[in-house]
């Protein structure tokens, strides 16, 4: 990009000093004392008023060039956070899933023991309708065709 042309035209050629006499060399040194020092405040002029407009022309100019960019990270960065709560609530979840297994142990142990007692209790009532079964079938035998 090409800069703008903001910069003053300084014209830096003083007009032509008039021929004084040579009696007054006191003014001629004048003359020249305040010649240089409007060289100077001019100078100075130019500079402050151009190269404020200088630095904030390259301000913008990086601004433009660096905006799209940093758009982008920010819009990644807030996809990856979004990913990151995703992932987070997951752990999250499945901690408390195993913790609440944790505590359901012990209501695995009492159905383990009820189970137990209700598979005991079965055998018992199976042996005990086992043996009132056997005892008719000893005393008639069985008819032969």
């Amino acid at each position: 990009m090409e800069e703008p042309e903001m910069q003053l035209k300084v014209k830096k050629a003083r007009p032509s000093q008039p021929q004084l006499p040579a009696a007054s060399a006191c003014a001629s040194l004048t003359l020249l004392a305040v010649g240089a020092v409007t060289d100077k405040f001019t100078e100075s002029i130019y500079v402050l008023a151009n190269e404020p407009s200088v630095a904030l022309y390259r301000l913008q100019e990086h601004v433009r060039r660096s905006l799209p960019e940093l758009a982008q990270h920010k819009s990644d960065m807030q996809s990856w956070e979004e990913q990151s709560q995703g992932a987070i609530y997951t752990v999250e979840y499945a901690c408390s899933a195993i913790k609440s297994m944790a505590d359901s142990s012990v209501y695995f142990r009492s159905i383990d023991s009820l189970l137990r007692q209700a598979t005991a209790t079965k055998e018992q009532l199976n042996a005990a309708q086992g043996r009132s079964t056997a005892a008719p079938q000893a005393k008639n035998p069985p008819a032969s065709s």
